[in-house]
């Protein structure tokens, strides 16, 4: 057990972290940061010159760089990408903005009587999740062990759903994307049908015929493909952290029933539906039944899982 742990924090140690899609879009990108910022605020600003990216370099989630920090009229806004639902983001923020302000106001006197002029901050996510968030905002305060109707300290991040044909009108007014989130189901469609970097890959193909980021993914097929490997993957291995937070003898029996249902040649989403489960949570159970095998012992393949897991940390 000690020496998981040890390989755990070491690997939470290493520099090299993983950039995502969303950052090689938008993350140094003045011209599509700022038709993005246009669409979230609905406005028509032309100059991407007056933008300031101020990302901070070692802000990092689950392996993860997916943020992008940047002041343009007189706000400082920090966008941020998931795929899962976290309810503890306005934590994470309060920190990171902490962080930035510090840097942003080295130079200054916060000693002094004159008072010190700081960007208003906003604080934004694009969620592409497949759980519904149930919210359209997450609050500071509403993590608060005692609540308060007036909390002195509070922090809020609004919630943008990005999931294709989800109608939200930043994607109509967003062409890039647009495209991204189409080509993120594309690779979840494909998931279904075929393993993980076949179903990325083909997706990476079959955008660039149809003019879906196109020039964006020719010019960045490779890093592309390792990218949405590894966020897929960290998506399997946060779903696969609940799982394993139910008692394991449970998890058992759901992979027999699965590996009963895998048997009889049912897809995900009709084994899904005759277990009454949603189909994020068990989908990991699902493809670990078909790469082992449905008449594989159910605790190997649990233990297989997480021996998989381990190698991908």
């Amino acid at each position: 057990m000690k020496k998981n742990k040890k390989k755990r924090n070491a690997a939470n140690a290493n520099p090299k972290y993983k950039d995502t899609v969303f950052r090689l879009l938008f993350g140094d990108n003045r011209d599509e940061l700022l038709n993005l910022y246009n669409a979230v605020n609905d406005s028509h600003y032309t100059d991407s010159n007056e933008l300031v990216i101020n990302t901070l370099k070692d802000a990092i989630y689950c392996g993860m760089r997916n943020d992008v920090s940047f002041v343009f009229q007189d706000c400082l806004n920090l966008y941020e990408h998931q795929s899962t639902v976290n309810p503890n983001l306005p934590l994470r923020d309060l920190f990171y903005v902490a962080d930035l302000l510090q840097v942003m106001t080295a130079e200054e006197n916060l000693y002094g009587s004159k008072r010190v002029k700081i960007p208003t901050p906003k604080f934004l996510v694009f969620y592409n999740g497949e759980e519904e968030t149930g919210t359209e905002k997450y609050c500071l305060s509403d993590m608060y062990v005692k609540q308060d109707s007036e909390p002195e300290l509070d922090l809020v991040v609004r919630i943008i759903n990005v999931n294709y044909g989800s109608g939200t009108a930043v994607l109509e007014k967003c062409k890039t994307l647009s495209e991204y989130a189409e080509f993120v189901a594309i690779v979840r469609k494909n998931r279904q049908e075929m393993p993980l970097r076949e179903a990325v890959t083909r997706a990476v193909d079959d955008c660039i015929k149809r003019d879906i980021l196109r020039g964006f993914l020719i010019n960045h097929k490779a890093q592309v493909i390792k990218m949405s490997i590894y966020e897929f993957d960290a998506e399997k291995q946060r779903v696969f952290d609940r799982e394993e937070g139910r008692e394991e003898g449970s998890v058992i029996r759901l992979i027999v029933q699965i590996q009963k249902k895998v048997d009889k040649s049912k897809s995900l989403n009709v084994i899904a539906d005759e277990l009454e489960s949603d189909e994020v949570e068990i989908r990991p159970l699902y493809e670990a039944v078909l790469k082992y095998g449905a008449d594989a012992r159910p605790e190997e393949v649990l233990q297989k899982m997480k021996e998989e897991n381990e190698r991908n940390l």
